[in-house]
């Protein structure tokens, strides 16, 4: 099922048109930035893809992305000289899965040195309900089921990689297998400067090390495991840390959620102890104001990081990811 039906056509159209505008403004100022010499031309499709490539390609690349600051990348639509600098790109850097426009460019483009990160590492199946305690190898045992439940929790249709969940990069353990990847890939297809993709590749998985053990750390000792949220994209990271994501399911970020959902995340707040809703920086605070109000929860700000704008808490992954940290310490109630 396709969630997004349920927002009225008028406002995508709305969004897409002030989307596009937004976009080709940003792809002409890029266009006229080329005076890049003999860097490799990198075209990332959206912020998680665009932070490794410039973390790790360093002042070797010069790198694109396809999704301006701000955009909610799950909608982009490309204008037709998008398409065309993915084609003149030396290499192109996407997750496949999470927008489908850009699936279908890079698949008719012809670069030869095109990454998928999606293969870098191994996407699972979440629902709108994920706990690093009862999620085993879901792939037999949600079937039909999971999928549907996920595309509901989400807010988005992920293609149809049989529901798998394509939001790796929250989860830093797996951002840094797909660091690994792009590394190598990077020093293949630019062999000139291997030693220095190497030596970028290792400093970023050090932080991304760090990373993980300060959520492991942080996360370990919390008077309540669950956290509830508008756009269910942090099953990856609920798994890694053993907690639980409460998805608002069945809504997309923007609309009101139903009576029958607000007494659910009534039941469950109480049941689990949990204390706060948690809504994105590009999306509407509007679904968790109301149920915050309806079910005596607080609200917070979680990032599913996948854009970087003035008001992220954070100028870059790594400080974003360390606010996602504090937000959720303080909502758990960790010891």
């Amino acid at each position: 099922m396709n969630v997004r039906r349920l927002i009225p056509t008028t406002a995508v159209a709305g969004a897409v048109v002030l989307g596009l505008t937004a976009l080709s403004a940003c792809s002409t100022s890029d266009a006229a930035d080329g005076g890049n010499g003999d860097k490799l031309k990198v075209t990332a499709s959206f912020y998680p893809m665009q932070f490794l490539a410039e973390r790790i390609g360093g002042e070797h690349v010069a790198v694109t992305s396809l999704t301006k600051p701000g955009v909610e990348p799950h909608d982009l639509e490309l204008t037709p000289r998008q398409i065309g600098s993915i084609s003149e790109s030396d290499y192109v850097l996407y997750l496949k899965g999470i927008q489908p426009a850009v699936d279908d460019a890079i698949k008719q483009s012809g670069v030869k040195n095109t990454v998928d990160a999606a293969t870098l590492t191994t996407l699972e199946n979440h629902g709108s309900e994920v706990s690093g305690h009862d999620h085993g190898h879901e792939e037999e045992a949600h079937g039909e089921e999971g999928h549907e439940e996920h595309a509901e929790g989400d807010g988005h249709n992920h293609g149809e990689e049989g529901g798998a969940d394509p939001h790796i990069w929250l989860d830093p353990v797996k951002y840094a297998e797909v660091a690994k990847g792009v590394g190598k890939s990077l020093e293949k297809a630019d062999p000139d400067h291997a030693a220095d993709y190497k030596k970028n590749t290792e400093a970023l998985v050090g932080e991304l090390d760090k990373l993980n053990t300060a959520y492991e750390t942080g996360l370990k000792n919390t008077a309540t495991k669950t956290f509830i949220t508008t756009h269910s994209a942090f099953g990856y990271l609920a798994e890694r840390y053993g907690l639980t994501q409460q998805g608002i399911a069945g809504i997309d970020p923007e609309a009101e959620p139903s009576p029958a959902r607000i007494q659910e995340i009534h039941t469950i707040a109480e049941m689990e102890k949990a204390t706060t809703v948690f809504f994105e920086t590009l999306a509407s605070d509007r679904t968790a104001k109301t149920l915050a109000k309806d079910t005596g929860l607080k609200t917070g700000v979680l990032d599913p990081l996948e854009g970087i704008t003035k008001k992220s808490q954070g100028a870059d992954y790594i400080e974003v990811m360390e606010s996602n940290l504090t937000a959720l310490q303080k909502a758990l109630g960790a010891k």
